[in-house]
């Protein structure tokens, strides 16, 4: 079952890229965003709301909900939906596959049990330089606003990485519904005047066949079963084997959009694509535990410790 739908998670996600460029390509990038995640706000707030009674909130937790709301939905959305417009759905896969790097750099601060070893280190340089070489290839190949659209989703995955990290120091006991639905009404807000600053009044915008079938299968899938799908498997085999996923969803993303909007990659981004799951696969590495052959101390403590649970 686990392993099922970690799977399926691959799946929505490699498949949320292109979607995303098929929607920006016919209506503005933050109405359409704002009206994916009212969208699932809708499919949520019913659960949560039957759920309430029986997972009170503290002032902490409703605190936390909206830090992490406005970063995933309104300040990842934002800058994710923006870059679409400019760069292939691929690309934007491959930049947004360094998450669980920029997590790692975070973690230093908030996970005390995360540290960076000479692996991750290497996996830290190797990303950093691997959106280098792409950020480098589009600002000669592309111009100006491509390379800022790199730079956008870049910064993107940032804040999703920093999120994540929060929600794992300090929201572990929320159930999922309940921190999902208070995220997307946290962030939702925000996006949607962001909207109506910069793109004028939602209501007035024309919608294509292809832009609302794409903002449907994002709300439903991308929003509502992957993110519950993610919390659903951080809470059984932790963060870091769930952020594995990083490193399969590029591959299929690009895949995607060869297929379906014929997009090519220049050998450089490819190169620097490689790079960047290479630095995936070093920050996942899991660590072998250190095996130390206990010492006068811990016999003392274990004698002790079995006098006082009787054994």
């Amino acid at each position: 079952m686990t392993l099922l739908a970690w799977l399926l998670v691959c799946v929505v996600w490699s498949t949320v890229w292109l979607f995303i460029k098929l929607g920006v390509s016919d209506v503005p990038p933050f109405v359409f965003a704002a009206t994916r995640l009212l969208m699932a706000l809708a499919v949520l707030l019913p659960i949560a709301f039957l759920r309430r009674a029986r997972h009170p909130l503290t002032p902490d937790d409703r605190r936390l909900i909206a830090t992490t709301g406005t970063m995933l939905f309104t300040g990842n959305y934002a800058l994710v939906y923006w870059g679409a417009q400019h760069i292939s759905s691929g690309l934007m896969a491959v930049l947004q596959a360094i998450t669980p790097a920029c997590a790692l750099v975070v973690s230093q601060w908030l996970l005390p049990d995360e540290r960076i070893t000479t692996a991750k280190g290497v996996g830290l340089a190797l990303g950093l330089l691997g959106v280098g070489v792409i950020f480098a290839d589009e600002l000669q190949v592309s111009g100006g606003r491509s390379a800022a659209a790199c730079l956008a989703v870049t910064t993107a995955a940032f804040i999703v990485g920093w999120a994540y990290v929060l929600v794992r120091a300090h929201g572990r006991r929320l159930p999922s519904t309940t921190l999902m639905s208070g995220q997307i009404a946290s962030g939702a807000g925000p996006l949607l005047l962001l909207s109506i600053a910069t793109e004028g009044n939602p209501l007035a915008t024309p919608w294509t066949a292809s832009a609302i079938a794409a903002v449907v299968y994002l709300a439903l899938a991308g929003s509502v079963l992957a993110f519950w799908l993610n919390y659903w498997l951080m809470a059984r085999i932790g963060p870091t084997r769930m952020l594995l996923t990083s490193i399969l969803e590029p591959l299929l993303a690009v895949l995607l959009g060869a297929m379906v909007l014929d997009e090519r990659l220049t050998s450089r981004v490819a190169l620097g694509g490689a790079l960047v799951l290479a630095s995936v696969a070093l920050v996942m590495k899991r660590e072998k535990p250190v095996v130390r052959s206990p010492g006068p101390e811990d016999q003392h403590h274990r004698v002790a410790r079995n006098r006082a649970q009787g054994h």
